[in-house]
């Protein structure tokens, strides 16, 4: 797995009253949220960078307005949906 590293100003941690653990969590939930919306990664490898299990990162989705449900049209959900 890939490490990267972030540098935020203690003051902004200061300003958002967060710890550094909280920050560090904050922004992998951040990026694994915009690699799953806008970059098309699964949301297992998104609930990993997150730190989340899978469903907990789907919650976490869902918090956020984000459904896990992509359906280019009706029929497909129909079909998808008579197929449960």
């Amino acid at each position: 797995m890939c490490q990267l590293d972030i540098s935020i100003p203690e003051e902004v941690l200061y300003d958002t009253k967060m710890s550094r653990d909280e920050a560090n969590d904050y922004i992998k939930r951040l990026v694994a949220l915009d690699f799953y919306t806008n970059n098309g990664v699964s949301i297992g490898y998104c609930a990993q960078i997150a730190g989340m299990a899978e469903e907990d990162f789907i919650k976490y989705l869902g918090e956020h307005k984000i459904s896990v449900f992509n359906y280019s049209n009706e029929s497909d959900f129909i079909s998808e949906l008579n197929n449960a």
